[in-house]
């Protein structure tokens, strides 16, 4: 039997064609006829999961900026790959949308909305489809985006995250409000840039934590579409 570590790895990016800020997954494959996989690998002899799973971000994608990083679930179908039994724990990480990533030959990012099964091997795209319900879920009660949004950001800016995160649109007052009641954003007394429209600059916002914490734990928002 064999245990691998699997990181489902997130981040806001802008996408084609329109530029609109998407939901990306992390993904790689050894040759371009060959399906996307998640990155991950074999556990080492002396690292417990979580170890494991960032080391090899690191080492194989050269990924170091997870601001966030849980263990997501155990899949230990006896058949889920060919070969010798495989159980792969599974971790959720995120990664800032302003965070540049260097990534080596054969690994990209992908619009998670544009992937179908077809693309991804074995078990991966259920996988993938856990972490982003475990993503959403956590938004309703925790300040979970943190690891997702820039260090300073403009209002619009992180419900254009949440937007993506989620799959629909989340109204910018709305969101200030939850948040500035909760105390999970906090104004910094700066302001950004002004938008190609012109008019006044916007105030820019901040995570008052930098580390998961609950903000509602009755809260919850609808799942990604």
């Amino acid at each position: 039997m064999r245990v691998e570590v699997l990181c489902v790895v997130f981040q806001v990016r802008e996408a084609e064609p329109d530029g609109a800020p998407a939901l990306s997954v992390l993904l790689t494959h050894g040759d371009h006829t060959a399906p996307w996989t998640l990155p991950g690998g074999d556990i080492g002899d002396d690292e417990d999961l979580s170890v494991t799973g960032l080391r090899l971000l690191a080492e194989k994608m050269d990924v170091r900026t997870v601001a966030h990083l849980e263990q997501l679930e155990v899949f230990s179908a006896p058949d889920r790959v060919p070969g010798v039994r495989t159980i792969a724990s599974t971790y959720l990480g995120l990664v800032p949308s302003d965070a540049a990533t260097d990534l080596p030959s054969g690994a990209a990012w992908h619009r998670v909305d544009d992937l179908e099964a077809d693309d991804l091997a074995f078990d991966h795209a259920a996988i993938i489809e856990a972490g982003r319900h475990r993503l959403a879920a956590k938004l309703s009660y925790t300040n979970i985006a943190f690891a997702l949004a820039p260090s300073r950001f403009a209002m619009s800016e992180l419900s254009e995250v949440y937007g993506a995160a989620l799959g629909y649109r989340v109204d910018t007052t709305n969101l200030l409000r939850i948040l500035s009641r909760r105390g999970v954003v906090v104004a910094t007394g700066l302001l950004g840039r002004t938008g190609r429209s012109g008019g006044r600059p916007p105030s820019l916002y901040a995570f008052a934590d930098k580390a998961l914490r609950v903000t509602d734990e009755f809260a919850t928002l609808k799942p990604p579409m």
